[in-house]
């Protein structure tokens, strides 16, 4: 399966086009209420495509966030390649051109009997249907010594925006010559290159301004997403700068002392000039307080409808949910999104229902005009969700088709932001 171009992307995102779904779930004239909660790119993607692709079903996009900035590309943000308002969208075309409510409020809990969701100031909302896309939530007691207060001092950075401030402007005011430190989690995690290519671009960052400095990676695996390209890369642009240890040389991360900007380890301890920790993660709160999470920490989920294995009527979409093969990525949960929203208008208005097509493609810098991708199908299989082909850069590719690839990546992600927003701003 090659990487695809963005003319290829349309096609990959969706599956099916939306004119040709939209006349035939428009028939019914009953006005069918779904929910949206969450704004991030499964909520969005999800209220934007039913929206789309039935004209009697009434969408409402709960969200308390005016903005959403995007995680993927902020790393980008972090070596001084891009501004953060570059990342940062609306749900302004999502009101007005596809005719969505959209509420800024937080939501205190859904009553799957009385079927309404309850806003934090007071309204209750009727549904038909629900759609929850809580994201991820950090389990800090797995981390002596750090909590959600310490990160304000050792910032995670694992949610864009005033966290990723924060993480910039540490290593803007650090010395040259300090030890950036970054602890990357245990697996299952949110993008899982994406500490790795943090790591790379900010040794790009440290190359122009602070030359002496290095970065050190202490992993709570033995191994990670991509290795061989991202030690490859290293090896070529940043000799000698980044040094991975991996659990079984450092007998994993036991504790952070904040006051200290240092991290504990079995065998050592080392202290960080700037440290980023990245905290093991589990379904966002949303979903652990509304019954949507089971033993594993993320949500089972139906794996052609996504509807939540725990709770009827609620359907589950993006990194929250335990779903076979697939990764936790903004490209996955912009195409489960658009497998949920098709499957929820085919119940609400008796059309069709259309076999879901899951795709993951992204990509990873591993320096401004050095960058890999890949291109993933699954379909669901067995009560799961399996990998049907696979398309990964490799390390020998010529240095032209990674720069292709940086040139790509732009492209690809105004056209994922606008396929999930209504529009880009890259």
């Amino acid at each position: 399966m090659k990487s695809p171009t963005r003319r290829e992307f349309g096609y990959l995102t969706g599956g099916m086009t939306l004119a040709a779904l939209g006349p035939r779930l428009a028939a019914s004239e009953a006005k069918a209420k779904v929910v949206v909660v969450g704004g991030g790119i499964g909520g969005a993607t999800a209220a934007k495509y039913l929206a789309a692709s039935a004209r009697t079903i009434e969408i409402t996009l709960v969200e308390p966030n005016p903005n959403y900035t995007t995680c993927f590309f902020s790393n980008l943000y972090l070596a001084g390649l891009c501004s953060l308002e570059s990342l940062t969208h609306g749900y302004k075309t999502l009101a007005q051109r596809y005719d969505i409510n959209v509420i800024h409020d937080s939501v205190a809990a859904v009553d799957p009997v009385a079927k309404t969701v309850g806003l934090k100031s007071g309204p209750k909302l009727p549904y038909d249907r629900v759609v929850v896309a809580p994201g991820i939530a950090f389990n800090y007691d797995a981390l002596a010594g750090y909590d959600e207060a310490a990160t304000q001092v050792i910032p995670h950075a694992w949610n864009a925006g005033p966290q990723t401030q924060l993480l910039r402007q540490q290593l803007e005011s650090m010395e040259d010559g300090g030890v950036f430190v970054l602890v990357a989690p245990p697996n299952p995690f949110r993008c899982p290159p994406a500490p790795y290519e943090r790591a790379s671009l900010i040794a790009y960052y440290f190359k122009q301004h602070k030359p002496h400095s290095r970065i050190l990676i202490l992993d709570a695996k033995d191994s990670f997403n991509a290795q061989d390209l991202f030690l490859d890369a290293w090896e070529r642009h940043y000799r000698g700068m980044i040094e991975w240890l991996p659990a079984q040389f450092t007998g994993g991360i036991k504790a952070i002392d904040v006051k200290e900007r240092s991290v504990k380890t079995a065998s050592e301890t080392f202290k960080a000039a700037v440290a980023n920790v990245i905290p093991p993660q589990m379904a966002g709160q949303f979903a652990q307080k509304n019954g949507l999470v089971d033993q594993s920490g993320w949500c089972p989920i139906d794996p052609i409808t996504f509807e939540s294995k725990l709770q009827p009527g609620i359907h589950v979409v993006g990194d929250a949910t335990s779903a076979g093969d697939m990764p936790k990525s903004a490209f996955v949960a912009n195409s489960q999104a658009k497998a949920c929203a098709f499957a929820i208008a085919a119940a609400l208005t008796g059309s069709e229902r259309v076999p879901p097509r899951l795709f993951n493609t992204c990509y990873t810098h591993l320096g401004p005009d050095d960058a890999v991708s890949n291109a993933i199908s699954f379909k669901p299989a067995a009560g799961t969700i399996k990998i049907v082909d696979n398309f990964v850069s490799q390390v020998q590719e010529s240095a032209e088709t990674r720069r292709r690839a940086a040139r790509e990546a732009q492209s690809w992600y105004s056209a994922f932001t606008s396929d999930t927003f209504g529009y880009a701003t890259f």
